[in-house]
């Protein structure tokens, strides 16, 4: 229940603390005296929208709080899915700055608006006089079915399952489109793949033939120059080894007059053997390097294949070419496997279908039996508040595509009128009615949700004398299980509450405040007479007030 709301700079309020009580809570209060701006904050922490200029001071930030009293744990999951703290005294708050920037807390922890509201619909429902117009939602009315049928936990796995469907429908279809995409150009991508395979390309193998053609190329220079090579080092009268053997043995001759000689004769000695190694080695390649025509031939065509397709896909050696035959490999693996994934998803997808549809059928047995309950507890209802032709019909059709809810659609016809055919709602109900048929669907709901907290404001519209004494009743027996706020203009509403609030107008210093205030027995009956007799009311209005109340 709703233990205690405070209010601050908001609207005509300055500073405002109201503690609420048990059952019915009346809140009565001249037009325009302020009773819809205490609904008006305390529907901000109720996570509604909020704007700077309905501040009383523009100066100061705007406080909405209110201190909520959960008498069992039915709510504490809702907690601990969002990572708050759960009390039993639990406190919502919302602070607006100048800039209209706001912020929300629950328990003293920072939240998002979204989180603010889901836990507020937990605690209060707010029916105003305008929210009549919510019986004609086709959703609204089968949330009265629904309410009714006790099968929360099967209808929140339905939804859970049929956003799954969409979300498996939403992915088919985007690996169909990307599979088309795919296939469109899987010809040309299995040519171009099937073509590199062919030329069975291989990393620095265009460098080794390049290499060698150059060698081919210009093998008869290649030949002189290594054969010149030889006969310098090793062959000519006066070749390079010829003069370094003379200068070894003129070092030989004094070597033992020196130490140092030694070692310059032991250095020419090797620089001989390396000479000789060389020589060897420039006759080797010489003797290998040949030309051939049908060699350099081969190279060429194989150079040209290369060439040819390192400049068909733009680039410059084996080594890109190599990972554009990678990456064409992988993209026909994975049309392969997308077009196994289309398979299996769609299989998912007719398996969850035939599960959604069994969950649905199950719903509509449900809400079958639901119907009646609601009809007849509702037509009851209404025959208490003044309506005793009243006919209603909650008309259930087979969809033939599953929806968020299953395969019902739910038609809510009425009637007041013995003879008249019951149709639409908003096609036959007159303001009066419309209002105590909210009032009686209210009720019924606020039986079977546990909502702590339900708040009609000003749900009299349309309805007066003995029919507002029987819309008080209903009311009244709803404060016997909940807590619930009423405000009203009529006395025989006022005159069932267990407590009472009288909302007025400050007038001071050229500046209008609103206050409220918790009536004692005395005031309440003078503010129940004011209702009957206007103000100063006479002795009879009084006694009339006191009979009214009981």
């Amino acid at each position: 229940m709703l233990q205690k709301l405070s209010i601050h700079n908001y609207a005509l309020i300055d500073s405002l603390d109201i503690e609420f009580d048990q059952g019915l809570n009346i809140i009565t209060g001249e037009t325009g005296a302020g009773k819809s701006i205490i609904l008006g904050a305390l529907s901000l922490i109720l996570g509604q929208r909020a704007e700077s200029k309905y501040f009383f001071n523009q100066n100061k930030k705007c406080v909405i709080e209110g201190i909520f009293l959960l008498a069992d744990e039915k709510l504490k999951p809702i907690f601990e899915t969002n990572d708050l703290d759960f009390f039993k005294e639990s406190i919502l708050r919302r602070e607006i700055s100048m800039d209209g920037k706001s912020r929300a807390f629950i328990n003293d922890t920072p939240v998002n608006l979204s989180i603010l509201k889901q836990i507020g619909e937990q605690l209060i429902d707010i029916h105003s006089q305008h929210a009549t117009q919510e019986i004609n939602d086709k959703d609204f009315q089968l949330l009265i079915v629904d309410s009714l049928a006790n099968h929360s936990s099967l209808l929140a796995e339905y939804r859970s399952g049929f956003k799954k469907l969409n979300q498996h429908n939403l992915q088919l279809k985007a690996l169909i489109n990307k599979a088309d995409d795919a296939h469109s150009k899987q010809d040309y991508e299995q040519f171009l793949f099937n073509e590199l395979e062919q030329a069975q390309l291989k990393e620095g193998e265009q460098e080794e033939l390049e290499q060698e053609l150059e060698r081919l190329t210009h093998a008869e220079s290649i030949k002189r120059s290594l054969l010149a090579t030889t006969s310098l080092l090793t062959e000519n009268e006066v070749s390079a080894t010829s003069i370094l053997k003379e200068a070894s043995l003129q070092l030989q001759s004094i070597e033992k007059f020196d130490p140092e000689v030694n070692l310059l004769y032991e250095r020419l000695r090797s620089s001989i053997i390396e000479i000789k190694d060389i020589a060897n080695e420039t006759t080797s390649i010489e003797e290998k390097t040949l030309h051939s025509a049908e060699r350099l031939l081969t190279i060429q065509q194989r150079l040209d294949i290369l060439y040819t397709l390192q400049q068909k896909h733009r680039v410059v050696n084996n080594t890109e070419l190599l990972a554009i035959q990678q990456q064409l490999e992988d993209n026909l693996s994975q049309l392969l496997s997308s077009d196994e994934q289309i398979e299996q998803l769609k299989k998912e997808i007719d398996l969850l279908r035939t599960q959604l549809t069994q969950q649905a059928k199950e719903l509509s047995v449900n809400r079958k039996k639901a119907i009646k309950l609601v009809e007849e507890q509702t037509t009851l209802t209404l025959k208490k508040v003044g309506m005793p032709n009243v006919k209603l019909v909650l008309n259930q059709t087979q969809l033939i595509e599953l929806n968020k809810d299953g395969l019902d659609e739910i038609a809510l016809l009425f009637t007041a009128n013995a003879g008249q055919a019951p149709a639409p709602v908003n096609k036959v109900a007159s303001g009066g009615e419309l209002s105590r048929l909210m009032l009686a669907i209210k009720a019924l709901l606020a039986k079977h949700t546990s909502l702590p907290t339900l708040i009609f404001d000003e749900i009299d519209t349309g309805i007066s004398g003995e029919t507002a004494l029987k819309v008080g009743e209903v009311i009244a027996s709803l404060g016997l299980d909940m807590q619930v706020l009423s405000i009203t203009h009529l006395p025989q509403i006022a005159a069932k509450g267990n407590s009472h609030y009288f909302v007025y107008k400050n007038e001071e210093s050229d500046k209008t405040t609103t206050g409220i205030r918790k009536l004692n027995a005395e005031d309440r009956i003078y503010a129940i007479a004011e209702m009957l007799r206007g103000k100063n009311p006479g002795a009879s209005a009084l006694q009339n007030a006191k009979e009214l109340i009981g």
